[in-house]
């Protein structure tokens, strides 16, 4: 099995929290993978050497600064009324909403959903901001979220 219950992953609370909570449907479609299964996700598409985004190796191409954009805010949408990503991102991406993503927290903790979930909860996928990278399932596009309310935008090859 390369799935969590969603009801038995530690991080529940950010989809079922009382003050943004996520609708049925969408909650569906958030698939937390085993570790086994997250590990092999890092492997394949974030890094075979690093556990997290805090310890990146120089063969790891998210070490490479010069293809990352410079930092832009998510903080302030963030805790807006709007529950619209920045518009950077959506200028960046132009993915179809049923496009397959990963939301990659670090290496024992990966989450595949589709574009279209992401972009409606993003908010509740960002209560853990601590450089979380979104990639999309055969995209070159990737998003890296840092603690300081700002992101990145890359393309990884």
């Amino acid at each position: 099995m390369n799935y969590v219950e969603l009801d038995s992953y530690s991080r529940k609370w950010i989809f079922t929290h009382a003050s943004m909570p996520v609708e049925a449907t969408d909650l569906e479609q958030i698939k937390p993978f085993t570790q086994a299964r997250s590990a092999q996700i890092w492997r394949e598409h974030i890094s075979s050497q690093s556990p997290d985004a805090d310890h990146f190796e120089k063969d790891d191409w998210a070490h490479d600064q010069k293809i990352w954009s410079e930092a832009i805010d998510w903080q302030h949408a963030w805790d807006s009324d709007d529950i619209d990503l920045p518009p950077e991102v959506m200028e960046f991406i132009n993915w179809e909403d049923n496009t397959t993503v990963f939301f990659c927290y670090e290496k024992y903790n990966v989450i595949e959903t589709k574009w279209g979930v992401f972009k409606r909860n993003w908010k509740n996928f960002l209560f853990f901001d601590d450089g979380p990278i979104l990639i999309g399932r055969k995209k070159s596009q990737a998003l890296w979220f840092q603690s300081n309310g700002t992101f990145k935008c890359a393309k990884r090859s």
